[in-house]
């Protein structure tokens, strides 16, 4: 195992997520302990010493899983990282929070009384690393709420050694998104946990994303390395192609090794079901091993053929004529990741101006200035019957 640095903190460059642990068949709230405390073993033995849970995983009961699993290691032999659920919070009267989407019907709470929650779960006094969960345009509201002061009290907790390093996590559709909190708490955070891998490095915009993070001089720490399971299993047409130059290697790898060659992603999580998939993952961070040139040439095809991408550079001329003001290569990114079956890229336009389709007037002004020669108004024509009602 090879190691990067968050803050002066050594970190494993593969860390454990705790949000795909085995389960009971159809019971992804039953974890089935002596399989995956095998697994915590495996990662314990072999250099991993970054966990990431949360307060969902599992309907809650990752983190209380993962507190017992690390209670037979001493405290200082491993990293343990949550997260604040202020994504799927609705403010109520007094401080009180009540609770909504995967986590609606879990009784009101505090910001202090779930921060207390969880550290009895994990087993632990402190944190080593702490994140907000889900930082986005949806959630600002209750990051942002001069009442609850969900920042301040973290940083808080930070003062009374109860966390070691703040951090966020962002399912942002903007990169701007990111780099406007981290400007507005500038210096507060030390990481933030974002969804990058090489399809979302274009889809996403991944790139644009680590870029706004690593520019703060933040470090990044990945998740959906391989989407899912997505880039594990890839066409046999595609995977012949990857074969070809090496021939040993699985989907899975490429995608990791793809990852080991962004500089500032300190941590890449994997969320390890399986020993096999422990194992093979162990394997691949036994030493940095990034793609060469080739390899990413090659591997940047291979997304190409799978995406069937709208081929936007976000080049942005487009904005430059439009007459109703449309983001629209935002919207185009938008379409491509629903597409492509990202829920990620669904949003609701009626609270979004500058991205409803709707407001296009066909006037065609954008494709005629487009470099790429991109159909535009055929794009916004589809995209309103592809959303769907938003699961925010």
């Amino acid at each position: 195992m090879y190691y990067r640095e968050i803050a002066g903190v050594k970190v494993s460059a593969l860390g454990m997520g705790n949000m795909r642990l085995p389960t009971l068949e159809g019971q992804d709230n039953k974890i089935v302990y002596d399989k995956a405390q095998e697994i915590i073993d495996y990662a314990m033995s072999h250099g991993i010493n970054y966990y990431d849970t949360a307060y969902r995983y599992h309907g809650g009961e990752s983190e209380r899983f993962i507190g017992q699993a690390l209670k037979k290691y001493p405290r200082d032999s491993f990293l343990l990282a949550s997260k604040f659920p202020g994504h799927m919070m609705v403010k109520k009267e007094n401080g009180v929070v009540g609770f909504t989407s995967g986590l609606a019907g879990w009784p009101d709470n505090t910001v202090a009384g779930v921060f207390a929650e969880q550290l009895e779960k994990c087993q632990v006094d402190y944190f080593d690393f702490y994140l907000l969960h889900n930082v986005s345009e949806n959630s600002l509201g209750i990051y942002d709420d001069p009442e609850l002061q969900v920042v301040e009290f973290v940083k808080r907790m930070k003062a009374e050694g109860k966390v070691r390093h703040l951090g966020f996590s962002s399912h942002a559709s903007s990169a701007a998104t990111i780099d406007d909190f981290l400007t507005r708490h500038e210096g507060v955070f030390d990481f933030v946990q974002i969804q990058l891998n090489y399809l979302d490095w274009t889809l996403q915009d991944a790139r644009g994303k680590y870029e706004a993070i690593t520019k703060h001089g933040v470090k990044v720490v990945v998740m959906e390395g391989v989407r899912g399971g997505r880039l594990a299993k890839l066409p046999e047409e595609q995977m012949a192609k990857l074969r070809a130059l090496r021939p040993e290697d699985s989907a899975a790898r490429w995608a990791l090794r793809w990852l080991q060659g962004l500089p500032e992603a300190a941590v890449v999580l994997s969320g390890m079901t399986t020993l096999e998939q422990i194992k093979e993952n162990v394997e691949t961070f036994a030493a940095p091993d990034p793609l060469d040139e080739e390899e990413k040439a090659l591997l940047a095809e291979v997304a190409d053929i799978m995406l069937d991408l709208v081929p936007c550079t976000g080049c942005r001329y487009c904005t430059e004529g439009c007459p109703v003001g449309l983001e629209i290569p935002k919207i185009i990114a938008a379409y491509n990741g629903v597409k492509n079956g990202d829920f990620m890229s669904i949003y609701d336009p009626d609270k979004v101006p500058d991205m409803d389709p709707r407001r296009c007037v066909g006037c065609g002004a954008c494709s005629r200035i487009c470099p790429q020669g991109i159909e535009v108004p055929a794009i916004m024509d589809k995209l309103p019957e592809m959303l769907r009602p938003p699961r925010f």
